[in-house]
């Protein structure tokens, strides 16, 4: 039975990395902390905040404020960070202005923002000065479960996305759940996608807990959410510590509907969905892979795209072309030698990788989500 503990103390987990070992801290307020928590860690100098400008002014100012009061001459960078600014032009306006700052090896970046923001940030972090500390601040769901823990940081090319890129981990990583309540109701649901893939990967126990309780969650009511999120939080961090460079058979597994997620950002300029709502169909699309190749039944196709859509998530796609999606799906970076490793289910929390998937295949599991 999955182990609900809203009491629970912080951190909700701590990564173990050779870049260093980080704690995940996750509760309403903990930005207010953010100062103490950075002490600890260890992260001196100054502090470069870098936010959305969604973010402004209230949420900018309440973090400001809350890194003054911990003791950091802090400076605040606002930019325009949707999907379509994750770029090296985006990149080198952050370079400019940490010059301009005259910001130092000693001094530290803080990201503020969703998953574009962690990935963005974290990369001009990996690369200004040849690496500075960076502490994330995810205002997003996508950022709190996925985005700001394990340190991949990378801009998107127009062939395709996440191709430049660091692993660069962070120091601290400080999930307010009060910044949720912020969320339109859209990208709230594309953040659960990340945490219902968590489940659907490897742990059936929230799996069945995001099936019981999908319209409270969805909605951010009752008791359930902060465990939830830190559930999610920790196998992300697990998974992590296990392998972080994404060498071994473990950190893979979470790419589980980003094959084709992917490909649909790319294919449609980054402007039409969400990164959660295509990986949505993108779990749709590896989950009929996997039934066509004798790993799962029909029953759990249906079970997935059912939570899906109780998440107001979609589940099919319009208005692409076949080919062109399959074509680019050959930028994925898990392929080799021109194959590509597919995250496909072999149960419920269970996971497998497989290179022995023919296109026909994948393209009778398109064909299920593609409309007319």
């Amino acid at each position: 039975m999955f182990n609900y503990n809203p009491g629970a103390q912080e951190p909700a987990a701590t990564v173990k990395t050779s870049q260093g070992d980080y704690r995940v801290m996750v509760s309403r307020g903990a930005i207010e902390a953010i100062g103490p928590e950075m002490r600890q860690a260890g992260v001196n100098g100054r502090a470069f905040l870098i936010a959305d400008y969604a973010m402004f002014p209230l949420l900018v100012r309440r973090a400001h404020e809350a890194l003054e009061r911990g003791g950091y001459e802090t400076h605040a960078l606002i930019l325009e960070l949707g999907e379509e600014a994750k770029t090296i032009a985006t990149a080198t306006k952050v370079y400019e202005w940490l010059a301009e700052q005259r910001a130092e090896r000693t001094d530290c970046v803080v990201s503020m923002g969703g998953g574009v923001t962690s990935d963005l940030v974290g990369f001009a972090a990996a690369t200004w000065l040849r690496g500075v500390p960076v502490v994330h601040v995810p205002t997003s769901l996508a950022a709190m479960v996925d985005a700001s823990i394990g340190g991949k940081a990378a801009v998107n090319l127009p062939i395709g996305k996440n191709l430049v890129g660091a692993f660069k981990q962070p120091r601290l990583v400080i999930h307010d759940i009060d910044f949720l309540d912020t969320l339109p109701r859209r990208e709230l649901a594309a953040g659960w996608a990340e945490a219902v893939k968590h489940a659907l990967i490897l742990d059936d126990d929230l799996l069945n807990t995001f099936e019981t309780h999908a319209e409270d969650l969805a909605a951010l009511s009752g008791d359930l959410v902060e465990p939830v999120i830190r559930r999610s939080v920790e196998i992300k961090a697990e998974i992590v510590s296990a392998d972080e460079f994404e060498t071994g058979n473990d950190r893979v597994l979470l790419n589980y509907g980003h094959t084709i997620g992917h490909a649909i950002e790319a294919v449609t300029e980054y402007g039409t969905y969400l990164h959660g709502e295509a990986v949505s169909i993108g779990m749709m699309v590896a989950a009929g892979i996997s039934q066509r190749q004798g790993l799962i039944s029909e029953e759990l196709v249906d079970r997935q795209r059912t939570l899906l859509k109780r998440f107001e998530l979609p589940v099919v796609l319009s208005d692409v072309d076949p080919d062109t999606l399959l074509e680019a799906t050959t930028s994925d970076k898990k392929s080799r030698g021109g194959k590509i490793r597919w995250v496909l289910l072999r149960g419920p929390g269970r996971a497998t990788t497989s290179r022995d998937v023919s296109t026909k295949v994948v393209r009778a599991a398109l064909n299920d989500v593609l409309v007319s």
